[in-house]
């Protein structure tokens, strides 16, 4: 399994979100010294109810705990779009 889809498969079961959208964006950091250790860049798009009430710290720190072990193995950089539901459809 791909990191982009254990990411995926993270943020499915602990935010069973309505929309997700992971991007693997390593491509533009070759060379950054972060890269170099193995672990990449990534940017997720999630939209779930479990965002509603909550402020960005906090919706941050829900994609942070479901990555758990991977944000030290997998992960250097993680670029967080959250949003609930009626944000996303407001465009």
């Amino acid at each position: 399994m791909s990191r982009v889809e254990r990411i995926r498969a993270a943020l499915q079961a602990a935010l069973a979100p309505q929309r997700l959208d992971v991007e693997d964006d390593g491509h533009r950091h070759a060379g950054h010294p972060g890269a170099r250790d193995g672990r990449g860049h990534f940017n997720v798009l999630i939209v779930s109810e479990a965002f509603v009430g909550k402020g960005q710290l906090a919706r941050h720190r829900a994609v942070y705990a479901a990555m758990g072990g991977m944000m030290e193995s997998d992960i250097h950089a993680l670029s967080i779009d959250a949003r609930t539901p009626a944000e996303d459809s407001a465009g």
